[in-house]
């Protein structure tokens, strides 16, 4: 394979040992890639090691080092600001790449549009990325981590940094997922690889970090705006084959960060299954609903999903479909009137959505 212009950033705080098996597995398993390592204020164990490690890489990498701790987002920007590769690869030191990590991440971004990637996630300290859906191996999401993170160059280059504002974490990917949709890029998932995560060693007092993401919180939505948690339900006469601007409605609200739990009766769900509407974001989730037993089984779903979060909200798809045990149910076109950009549910996804 010939790889296109890749830098790998590895921002990098003490932990020598872990540090350098993460070091040595990204050089095994993506050889042809750059290394940028920002030494992010680490003690001077960790120094002797990456002094050590990059005396012999030569021209293979970039060294960079900060006399104090810059704090997680900072060193990666400045990573990134060192970076004029084709695409930028995060990966932080808890993590162990494998075999054609890079290639997956790779073939992902090379679909169109695609702005940022992430892998799936595996072991002690896997973050909470959600996974594409049973029988997809790509899919968008909004659920990110700086554990590992493929960034378009191009859209770096357009967008900047992540916001040094925000926390090192959900907030500040929420904050760069928004960018990079309003951008007309997208944020994708592929599980044709799977990374390995210890754990996360931390910056600072649990009391500041929890007010510094308290913080990055407020300062998010009032960018931004509340995302909101939503069941949509069609009704038993809805053609399925006759919701495709339904669905472009819905994955353009996902793309903000909104979510749904689509109930949809056997005929429908098979059919959204046919058309790959079941894997097109991980934000959005169908259920199947029995033949028999429907409105029965369609209360108890919305009582387990609205037990779980209390803020879900119940929508219908339009006025004259009733919602069993719901009353007063708002309608789609209330909560999310229209696409907000250009919007289709793209054809060049189709090989993407593959069942495996």
């Amino acid at each position: 394979m010939t790889n296109p212009s890749v830098d790998i950033i590895v921002p990098v705080w003490n932990n020598p040992f872990e540090t350098r098996a993460c070091l040595a597995a990204i050089l095994e398993h993506s050889p042809e890639a750059r290394l940028i390592i920002i030494d992010n204020g680490s003690n001077r164990e960790t120094e002797l090691m990456l002094d050590e490690f990059s005396e012999r890489l030569g021209d293979h990498a970039l060294f960079m080092a900060a006399e104090r701790h810059l704090g997680l987002v900072p060193a990666i920007n400045r990573g990134l600001a060192s970076s004029d590769a084709g695409s930028a690869v995060i990966v932080r030191p808890h993590v162990i790449v494998g075999n054609g990590w890079l290639e997956a991440l790779l073939e992902a971004a090379r679909m169109p549009g695609v702005g940022l990637v992430t892998p799936v996630f595996r072991g002690s300290g896997a973050p909470a990325v959600f996974r594409p859906g049973p029988g997809y191996t790509l899919t968008e999401t909004f659920s990110l981590s700086f554990a590992a993170l493929l960034i378009n160059g191009e859209l770096h280059r357009q967008l900047g940094g992540f916001d040094e504002g925000l926390d090192g974490g959900e907030w500040c990917l929420r904050d760069y997922v928004r960018r990079t949709e309003t951008n007309g890029y997208h944020t994708c998932v592929t599980a044709r690889t799977e990374l390995s995560c210890g754990p996360e060693t931390v910056f600072g007092s649990q009391e500041r970090r929890q007010e510094q993401a308290r913080l990055s919180r407020d300062r998010y939505l009032s960018r931004w705006g509340i995302a909101r948690h939503y069941c949509l339900y069609f009704g038993p006469e809805a053609d399925a084959a006759e919701l495709s601007g339904t669905m472009e409605v819905i994955v353009a609200a996902a793309r903000r960060g909104h979510r749904f739990e689509l109930l949809l009766h056997r005929k429908q769900f098979k059919e959204f299954r046919r058309r790959g509407w079941t894997g097109l974001h991980t934000a959005v989730t169908a259920f199947k609903l029995p033949i028999f037993g429907a409105d029965r089984s369609l209360s108890r779903r919305f009582e387990a999903l609205q037990a779980a979060d209390p803020d879900l909200l119940p929508l219908r798809a339009t006025e004259n479909v009733i919602f069993p045990g719901v009353a007063a149910p708002m309608c789609l076109n209330e909560v999310v009137p229209d696409r907000g950009n250009d919007f289709s549910l793209a054809p060049h996804w189709d090989n993407a959505m593959e069942v495996i």
